[in-house]
């Protein structure tokens, strides 16, 4: 069994920066695939970005590209979630989730989220 807790998120101005962590107990995260997902208001979850178990394979939203940059630390079995120029469309609850497959659409475990908002 996986433990992810997220943690980092808060207010921020539109244009400023954020950086999200997601840790792990309980097992390793070094063979899952990890990813992040945000839930906005009134909307579904989407994804936003996902990085392979060796972090050399990341991959974005469109929404999020060039501004956000996922990243993890196998030693300290954590997620990182840099958010740069965020946008007000941004504020969502963000989730941190693993997987077994780097691109698929199934999730073996999920954070229970942080909350960011982005102020314009």
């Amino acid at each position: 069994q996986v433990q992810l807790v997220e943690s980092g998120g808060g207010l921020v101005q539109a244009g400023g920066s954020l950086r999200l962590s997601c840790a792990a107990s309980g097992r390793t995260l070094s063979r899952y695939a990890m990813s992040w997902h945000r839930q906005a208001p009134g909307k579904e979850r989407e994804f936003v970005a996902v990085i392979s178990w060796t972090g050399h394979s990341t991959y974005y939203a469109d929404s999020v590209k060039g501004r956000f940059t996922i990243s993890r630390d196998n030693a300290k079995n954590t997620v990182y979630l840099q958010m740069n120029s965020p946008k007000p469309e941004d504020t969502a609850v963000y989730y941190c989730a693993a997987s077994r497959d780097y691109l698929g659409s199934e999730y073996d475990y999920w954070g229970q989220g942080t909350q960011v908002t982005v102020s314009s």
